[in-house]
């Protein structure tokens, strides 16, 4: 059986996704492919994702040749940890560090190794797939979808480092009195999303990811 290991930054980024993608993960396991969401190791969790779990993933496909391994953080924020602007930047810093710990393995000649390992990210934010659920989070709210002024740009992963999807969720939750908790909110509004509706409104980052996992086989 296919292994797809995807490491995110935290609780709510893993239960987001294994909510959302339900349903293609099920259908993925029928057909002899298991895809496992995993949180980054406790701390300054993109740093972790940047630095640290490159190295795990190099120890992981060098022992299992079922494994594909998958690092996902945020975009935001830029330039945290390394130097990043852009999801290209951010995939750069990324494999430089698998590329040192292949090299410390002694299998940077190894290309199937290489293969096996894949970035992206979600630009900005988690959230910016909820700012594409509108009709879930305006029933999460509790308001008429004619009542949710949208207050962010569009395409949704047009958001900014200035302002990204997290303050904007957070600033709706607030401005109909209520407070975002990102473990409960975020899972329960995806739960009830068709995720290639989801992907189709975030072409950038989301979609690509959800495109690679529907190749796996």
């Amino acid at each position: 059986m296919t292994r797809v290991i995807v490491y995110v930054e935290g609780p709510s980024d893993k239960a987001a996704m294994e909510q959302l993608l339900n349903p293609l993960i099920e259908r993925k396991l029928e057909a002899g492919v298991r895809i496992e969401f995993l949180e980054a190791p406790s701390g300054d969790r993109k740093a972790a994702l940047i630095k640290e779990v490159p190295h795990r993933a190099a120890r992981i496909l060098a022992n299992d040749p079922t494994a594909i391994v998958v690092i996902m953080p945020d975009l935001y924020p830029l330039n945290k940890t390394v130097k990043h602007e852009t999801p290209a930047e951010l995939d750069d810093a990324i494999r430089m560090h698998f590329t040192d710990a292949l090299r410390t393995l002694q299998l940077s000649d190894d290309e199937r190794l290489q293969t096996r390992f894949r970035t992206f990210c979600f630009k900005y934010e988690l959230e910016a797939l909820l700012l594409a659920a509108v009709t879930a989070l305006a029933e999460r709210l509790g308001v008429n979808l004619d009542g949710l002024t949208e207050t962010w740009r569009l395409p949704v992963e047009d958001q900014n480092n200035d302002t990204p999807p997290k303050s904007v969720v957070q600033a709706l939750f607030e401005r109909h009195k209520q407070r975002y908790i990102e473990t409960v909110d975020a899972p329960l509004i995806l739960s009830v999303c068709d995720y290639l509706q989801i992907a189709k409104a975030c072409p950038q980052c989301f979609n690509p990811f959800v495109e690679f996992l529907e190749a796996q086989i």
